[in-house]
């Protein structure tokens, strides 16, 4: 027993941490803030990798190119489309406009 408490006491106690599978995809939290780059490069070569907060998946990163692919293009040439191929497209529509009150300003005099 003098044997098990001598190699407790010599022996500081380390935080047990948990270790990520490499393979998975997936990051705690703390790993991506000490490891953003070796993260980015995963995210190059392996493709879109997960962050986990409190053991759930928050957030996952992906490559710029990848991003774009999803978003589209912001240019508006489906809507231009979409308007062009309906069957309403030669209705004229006036927009109605209404005059405004104008209210009247009284300067102050000094």
């Amino acid at each position: 027993m003098a044997r098990n408490l001598k190699s407790a006491i010599s022996k500081p106690a380390r935080p047990r941490r948990r270790k990520r599978s490499s393979t998975t995809g997936r990051w705690l939290l703390q790993d991506v803030k000490l490891r953003f780059s070796e993260l980015v490069r995963r995210v190059r070569s392996e493709g879109p990798q997960r962050v986990t907060v409190h053991g759930r998946d928050e957030v996952v990163v992906i490559s710029a190119e990848e991003f774009r692919c999803l978003k589209g293009d912001m240019t508006g040439e489906a809507l231009i489309a979409a308007l062009q191929a309906s069957p309403l497209r030669e209705i004229d529509i006036a927009p109605g406009r209404t005059p405004m009150p104008v209210r009247s300003c009284r300067q102050k005099r000094q």
